[in-house]
């Protein structure tokens, strides 16, 4: 019998503390006003985004998240939620003056939220893009499943996921990605929609078609759908108490979309010159903080008015005192560096893999293709770690467009090698919410170009150890084929890219020219502890030129750590990828001459190698698939005439992939990918010169 049918009955939900939500309700306002009238206008605070007319469901909701794995996304009109969830009023002022004692220790902006559990509740950290909380939850919703019934952890029995979010973000892939995700995966998650009517200035009628998400999703399938009034006190407890008892109960996914008012500007510098004064006044009128007055006629108003005041201004003052940050702080935390997070990936948790090896276990025995080699290290790590799981567009019974996943989910189930729908935005921001839930997520994009659907998430992603100061993060382990074909290229499937993700903050990169590198990369992604992008070249994937022996189930490759795979005296050639294979072919015509380097893995990468090597050979030839224009080689070039122009006998060149699209056409891909004797011309000219 399953956990999830071993769950209890969902309880009663719990009598309402309404002091302690009129306190809550009434801080935040006070704080917003604050804010409005003293400190923006100052300069104090430079983001200020009122929740003023949405406290009362966020306060109910925030009071309602008690579940020690329960989760919650949210946006940045979050701050009531966040103060029922255990965030004080100092934390609040603080983030708006970027200073110490603040979450991000002045990295983000005061309304990007996020919160290590302290009353149950652990809050994602947010995005500054609206609508990628949703596929963040989606991915905890399912962690909750996962952790339930494959690990068998009944401390997960009950929990589930929020993510909230105005009406405006319903309009977003993200929102979309996530509804698809959690209604077909039948999750744990609840969609609590605040609908003030507006996104900025633009109505609901222009967000979706009958001008209310709830109405528009009513008939959809997996979705219970729940709509209401958030600023009455007598009715928004039994909807909010009837969603989270539903998603609790495991019925799966709930939408619960409350009506609430807007009553300032999307943010300071909005006048609401678009309401007219009749609009103005509805809003008015409906004001959560009037009606909980009379709703709550018996309660000392004034007493508990001049409480709030009183802690407001205590924290107030308390963030006043507060200092700025150190600048010399500034770049910490971007990569993992000793000090482990507090929510996010195994450290977290305190698990440990092996630490493995650098030295293979053989380097003799059968030659392997590359693509073997990642299916032989996917195999191996699924079995050392039970939290990995490795996911994509046909990767589960298919077993990989390329054959990477081939039988790895009829070896260990789909719950932990499966299928999701197509949506990169929803893969990666699921990989996110996965990680944060304690897992290993290893998902498969299919071919780089693919991957720019989910730049938003990507880029987050990256970010996130650094904009938490350290306190929470995703390693993940992002596998993607690039590069053209061994039989034929085109603009969509035979991008390489690899200097927009090395521009891409807080992500390693590897990218392997052959089976053994791949071993020793892909399980060092895997056991390290920062999010990784592993390239998969295509031509290189069952064909000659990629074959290795197989290294051994323990072998661990540092990255950073290039490979001299030719030695020389006069040249040095920098490359990676499959163009390792065609510099050592142009390189024929100069035994002993020409040095070539393998770089392995581009961030990092191996500075002290490459300076090494120019430094003794007094020439520099830098050869990669990607196209010229802002290409990675630019960062190695500009490197050495920093580091190593003395040293120099002669000019650096490049040699890369024109600036154009991959074309169909063989004889046409042959002229836009650097060809052998393209290259072999340049070590001429440089040998020569």
């Amino acid at each position: 019998m399953s956990l999830a049918t071993d769950a209890p009955a969902p309880a009663a939900p719990p009598a309402i503390d309404w002091p302690r939500v009129a306190r809550l309700v009434l801080t935040s306002r006070l704080i917003d006003t604050i804010e409005e009238q003293e400190l923006t206008p100052a300069g104090l605070v430079a983001y200020q985004f009122s929740a003023k007319g949405h406290e009362l469901a966020q306060v109910l909701l925030g009071l309602s998240l008690r579940h020690p794995h329960d989760a919650a996304a949210v946006y940045y009109r979050s701050r009531p939620f966040m103060l029922a969830s255990g965030f004080s009023i100092e934390e609040a002022f603080v983030g708006g003056m970027a200073k110490t004692g603040s979450l991000s220790e002045g990295r983000d902006t005061g309304v990007s939220y996020f919160l290590p559990p302290r009353q149950g509740v652990t809050i994602l950290p947010m995005s500054g893009n609206v609508g990628a909380q949703y596929s963040p939850s989606a991915g905890w919703a399912q962690a909750i499943l996962y952790r339930r019934d494959t690990l068998g952890e009944a401390d997960w029995i009950g929990a589930l996921s929020v993510a909230l979010g105005g009406d405006g973000s319903t309009a977003a892939n993200g929102f979309w990605a996530a509804i698809n995700i959690a209604s077909t995966l039948r999750l744990p998650m609840l969609f609590f929609i605040e609908d003030n009517g507006y996104a900025i200035s633009v109505p609901g009628s222009l967000q979706n078609a009958r001008g209310n998400i709830a109405a528009s999703l009513a008939a959809f399938a997996g979705l219970r759908v729940i709509d209401g009034d958030g600023t009455d006190p007598a009715s928004a407890p039994a909807l909010l108490a009837e969603a989270l008892n539903y998603v609790r109960a495991g019925n799966g996914p709930a939408l619960l979309r409350l009506s609430v008012v807007r009553l300032t500007g999307h943010s300071f510098t909005d006048n609401q010159a678009y309401k007219s004064a009749e609009a103005l006044a509805a809003e008015a009128a409906r004001d959560p903080l009037v009606r909980l007055r009379s709703h709550l006629p018996a309660l000392d108003w004034g007493a508990l008015e001049y409480e709030v005041a009183r802690d407001v201004r205590a924290g107030l003052a308390a963030a006043q005192e507060s200092l700025d940050p150190d600048p010399a702080s500034a770049a910490h935390h971007v990569f993992y560096q000793g000090l482990p997070q507090r929510v996010g990936g195994l450290l977290a948790e305190g698990v440990q893999l092996p630490a493995g090896s650098p030295a293979p276990a053989t380097a003799s025995g059968p030659r392997i293709n590359l693509v073997d080699a990642v299916r032989r290290v996917l195999d191996a790590e699924l079995a050392v770690n039970p939290r990995a799981l490795v996911f994509g567009e046909d990767v589960g019974v298919k077993g990989g467009v390329h054959g990477a996943t081939l039988d790895l989910q009829l070896k260990y189930g789909a719950a932990r090698v499966f299928d999701t729908s197509l949506s990169e935005d929803g893969i990666i921001g699921r990989a996110v919410g996965l990680a944060y839930a304690g897992l290993l997520p290893v998902p498969e994009i299919q071919f780089r170009k693919y991957a720019d659907p989910a730049t938003e998430q990507l880029n987050d992603t990256g970010w996130i150890r650094w904009r938490t100061a350290g306190k929470f993060a995703a390693p993940m382990v992002v596998r993607i084929p690039v590069g053209f074909g061994k039989k034929t290229g085109d603009p969509w499937h035979s991008v390489t890219g690899e200097a927009v993700f090395a521009h891409t903050l807080g992500w390693r990169l590897a990218f392997p020219s052959n089976a053994a590198d791949a071993v020793g990369l892909l399980r060092s992604a895997l056991r390290g502890h920062d999010p990784t992008f592993f390239f998969e070249h295509r031509a290189l994937l069952d064909t000659a030129p990629g074959r290795r022996p197989y290294p051994g189930d323990d072998y661990v490759l540092p990255f950073g750590q290039a490979a001299v795979v030719q030695d020389g005296d006069r040249l040095t050639v920098v490359t990676w990828g499959e163009m390792v294979h065609r510099c050592l072919e142009a390189a024929q015509s100069w035994p002993g001459q020409v040095e070539v380097i393998d770089l392995r893995t581009i961030v990092p990468w191996d500075r002290e190698a490459v300076l090494a090597s120019v430094r003794r050979t007094g020439h520099c030839l830098v050869v990669h698939e990607d196209t010229l224009t802002g290409g990675f080689a630019a960062e190695i070039v500009a490197t050495i005439a920093s580091e190593a122009f003395t040293d120099l006998d002669g000019p650096v060149l490049r040699v890369a992939a024109s600036d154009c699209p991959v074309p169909y056409s063989p004889g046409l891909t042959q002229v836009v990918i650097p060809s052998v004797a393209v290259v072999a011309a340049r070590m001429a000219e440089l040998l020569a010169f």
